[in-house]
């Protein structure tokens, strides 16, 4: 590594202007990253992590501004840099990977076309020498059959293949510095793994410089060089990883290291002991389920195929698997939000797909989502009061002062402080949208609780408070969970029962202790490897 730094930044303050005045997200904040460095930050939602990414490529919201500090980048002065000198610079040596993978791909183009572009307003490649990379590229990301996903538009992707097309227009330039903002959060461990093995190998080979931005402290211990702990706008530590990891000196990075979960984190679920009893009676039941759809050129593809399990009352039944296995389309017929091709959705003895009037509104109240993607799940125009009380007002349940009584409990359970009731999305982090989803998804206080993905975007403190909130709801109401997740250490805590996904089909399944201790299925030992952290001794 050279002695003088690739990127530093200096006191660097960020105010963003709200209704309320002048609010300042970064106060103060020095750091520097070598070429071929990592240097991974880390703290909770709104902690500034992602102002800072944005600060460094100058793309803060409208209300944002730099009011103090230097970022200077191989010799430039990006904080007084034109508008056109940074158009030069974003994308081809200074390469970002933004957190939410909807809102950053354009809906009406297809998504090999996005990442072609890229090669081609830099200057690296055009025709069908810039086709050829871009397929070279959604191989390196581990998307399947790349010639196929070349053609299509983003709503035919996963969340976590969306994620993955994003890593390939980063890597599009193969930037002197990538900016990388919860880059594998939406992603299951085995093409994280393969991801970060590739920022790695760029590391060494390119001398690319990675800025990491996550709340997964494992992952920032296992791949980071150093790591810069934030908190509520300050630097409150850094260090080498290793160091800070074994060693932390501030208080606040050692409650975080110890809410990050791992597969020796305890359970927080009541366990069942075998034998003790006949069990919770059936709340709903999934028979032979299938969902085909028909794929441009008359092809048929199966989503998910052959699902069959059953979820108890009072239980948490969890389904794992790669991004593309079929969970999130398990969870859509589950919900009734899809019509299955083949099998049927029973809840409380009526099959869904049957449903309408009255009876289809009762099944809408007892069965509530919590999808994967905070920024698209709430509408725009409403604030947070609204989102939460929406739900009471379509299912006319109490006064408008009951809901707003209620909205404010919500609140409280979910961690939020109340004067965030008057905010829009725009004004929330990613972490502070998921709560209010998962407030909103409450609000009818439902039988079974659909939870896609639903604290992949949280920060472990955060995180661990969901988990342990669903937990007590659980016991107190008696709430079932259907549970997906890529986050193996997250379902051992929680789950009573665990589905194992691949390619649309389960391929194991059993109690926490049989799949996470004695796994039988090939695939499920290769998810357990690929867990970040595993090796790390702290």
């Amino acid at each position: 590594m050279t002695s003088t730094p690739l990127l530093s930044v200096r006191e660097l303050r960020v105010t963003f202007d709200t209704g309320s005045g002048p609010v300042e997200a970064v106060k103060g904040v020095s750091f520097d990253v070598a070429a071929g460095e990592t240097v991974a930050i880390v703290g909770e939602s709104g902690s500034g992590k992602s102002t800072i990414a944005s600060s460094i490529n100058r793309l803060l919201a409208a209300n944002g501004r730099i009011s103090g500090g230097e970022i200077e980048f191989d010799g430039r002065d990006l904080v007084r840099a034109t508008e056109r000198q940074m158009i030069e610079l974003r994308g081809s040596v200074i390469g970002f990977v933004p957190q939410d993978p909807m809102s950053n791909l354009n809906p009406v183009h297809r998504v090999g076309r996005q990442i072609q572009e890229a090669l081609e307003v830099h200057g690296r490649a055009r025709g069908a020498d810039a086709h050829k990379q871009v397929i070279e590229l959604l191989e390196l990301v581990g998307i399947p059959e790349p010639e196929r996903r070349f053609e299509q538009y983003p709503h035919e992707f996963s969340g976590g293949m969306r994620q993955r097309a994003l890593i390939a227009m980063g890597l599009a330039c193969r930037p002197a510095l990538l900016i990388a903002d919860e880059p594998t959060s939406a992603l299951d461990v085995t093409v994280q793994r393969r991801i970060l093995d590739q920022l790695d190998t760029l590391t060494a080979e390119l001398g690319t410089a990675v800025v990491l931005i996550t709340h997964d402290l494992a992952l920032a211990a296992e791949r980071a060089d150093r790591v810069v702990v934030m908190f509520r706008g300050d630097i409150v530590e850094q260090g080498p990883a290793q160091q800070l990891l074994s060693a932390p000196q501030h208080e606040y990075t050692k409650q975080l290291l110890a809410a990050a979960p791992s597969l020796t984190t305890a359970t927080i679920t009541e366990r069942i002991e075998p034998g003790t009893g006949e069990g919770p009676a059936e709340l709903a039941r999934l028979e032979g389920l299938g969902k085909k759809y028909r794929m441009r050129g008359g092809d048929d593809f199966w989503a998910a195929r052959d699902v069959s399990f059953s979820i108890p009352r009072g239980r948490t039944v969890a389904v794992v698997g790669e991004s593309g296995s079929g969970k999130s389309t398990t969870a859509k017929l589950m919900l009734g939000l899809e019509t299955p091709s083949e099998g049927r959705v029973v809840m409380q003895g009526k099959d869904v797909a049957t449903l309408k009037g009255r009876e289809l509104l009762a099944f809408r109240r007892t069965v509530q989502p919590v999808f994967q993607n905070p920024f698209a799940s709430l509408d725009p125009r409403y604030t947070v009061e609204e989102s939460i009380v929406e739900p009471l007002r379509v299912h006319r349940v109490g006064s408008r002062d009951d809901r707003r009584r209620r909205m404010f409990d919500l609140l409280d359970r979910v961690a939020l402080p109340a004067e965030l009731a008057d905010r829009l999305p725009h004004e929330l982090s990613g972490g502070q949208r998921q709560r209010v989803a998962i407030a909103r998804a409450l609000a009818l206080s439902p039988d079974l609780v659909v939870l896609d993905e639903a604290v992949s975007a949280l920060d472990v403190l955060v995180q661990a408070q969901i988990l342990d909130l669903l937990a007590e709801l659980q016991r107190e109401l008696g709430l079932s969970y259907l549970f997906i997740s890529h986050d193996l250490a997250v379902v051992k805590m929680i789950s009573h029962v665990v589905h194992v996904m691949r390619a649309g089909r389960i391929v194991e399944s059993g109690t926490p202790a049989e799949i996470f201790d004695a796994p039988r299925d090939e695939y499920t030992r290769e998810l357990l490897a690929a867990i970040p952290g595993a090796g790390l001794a702290v």
